[in-house]
């Protein structure tokens, strides 16, 4: 029996990326936990206060040395969240840590040259800046659900006297628990795991059944709309760092524009369909449509930008 090649392919992308995505979010989650115990929250809130800026620029270089994709950042702003750290400086990360991920960078460097990367790069630092410290302003932190600021119980926590507290001075007293830091780590797991693969179904269907050859005629030089085409495409076709830059090379040598692979680029590694879905358990719809569109605003911005300078 001859199985079509888009189902295997699409299979194949299922099943890495349930297996990636899911060790990277267990793994992601128990490091933040375990950071928590040792760091105090009334640290983190003062290093990511948005007082003076310095908590957004601290925020956006976060963001830069954490090589995580845009699923993995999740849990990281999960922590955040708990440590009631700045909003808008929680949203500078959000947005800066997939799009100024190291892998990103350097493989763009290779593959597109020093000049292409400089502009990708202050593209999204500076609309990260941007729109964190606007969102803020904005008032978009009513949008954040109640449940996302609770604190994460363990064993340890629960085993405390009523009259103590699970903080700074507390945990240096205690040993960390690492088995209620498991536990605790997996609860969240569990949370976020139907998210995850609604995010990873739907991203794999469209990696197997989408061919490249019907990107890059919509994304080629002649077509006007190529560049919001290739920003709104990004977004459901979840591709890793390691992948969507090779991926890129081959459209432009299909015929794609490099205006509108830069959009894919930004559209893809900043705002995947399976992040979206999981900042439902964090985020209300119009803070998330906020998220979404200054993703698709940033790679609008950087392939029309590159086309004018390039």
């Amino acid at each position: 029996m001859n199985i079509d090649p888009s189902v295997t392919h699409a299979a194949g992308m299922w099943l890495f990326l349930a297996a990636e995505l899911s060790l990277l979010f267990l793994a992601i989650s128990y490091l933040v936990g375990i950071l928590q115990h040792y760091i105090p929250p009334s640290k983190i809130r003062q290093l990511l206060s948005s007082q003076g800026g310095r908590g957004y620029l601290f925020a956006a270089g976060l963001g830069a040395i954490t090589p995580f994709c845009s699923c993995s950042t999740i849990p990281f702003l999960k922590g955040l969240l708990r440590a009631q750290a700045s909003f808008g400086t929680m949203l500078v990360f959000l947005f800066a840590s997939p799009l100024l991920n190291p892998v990103i960078i350097g493989l763009l460097a290779f593959s597109f040259g020093v000049q292409v990367t400089a502009l990708y790069f202050t593209v999204a630092l500076g609309v990260s800046l941007v729109a964190g410290w606007l969102l803020e302003k904005l008032g978009f932190e009513r949008f954040v659900r109640e449940e996302a600021y609770a604190p994460a119980e363990s064993s340890a926590c629960a085993s405390a006297s009523a009259t103590s507290s699970c903080g700074a001075s507390s945990a240096k007293r205690r040993k960390l628990d690492w088995r209620g830091l498991w536990q605790s780590t997996w609860k969240d797991f569990r949370q976020a795991l139907p998210y995850l693969l609604i995010g990873i179904s739907v991203g794999s269907l469209i990696y197997g059944f989408v061919p490249t050859e019907l990107i890059a005629r919509y994304a080629g030089t002649d077509n006007l709309l190529a560049i919001p085409f290739a920003a709104v495409v990004g977004i459901p076709l979840y591709v890793r760092a390691e992948a969507v830059i090779p991926l890129s090379a081959a459209l432009i040598a299909k015929g794609a524009s490099t205006g509108a692979l830069m959009a894919l680029i930004i559209g893809s590694a900043g705002a995947s369909l399976t992040e979206v879905i999981l900042l439902k358990s964090l985020f209300k719809n119009p803070l998330i449509a906020a998220f979404v569109g200054v993703v698709l605003s940033m790679a609008i911005a950087a392939g029309v930008a590159y086309t004018l300078l390039f």
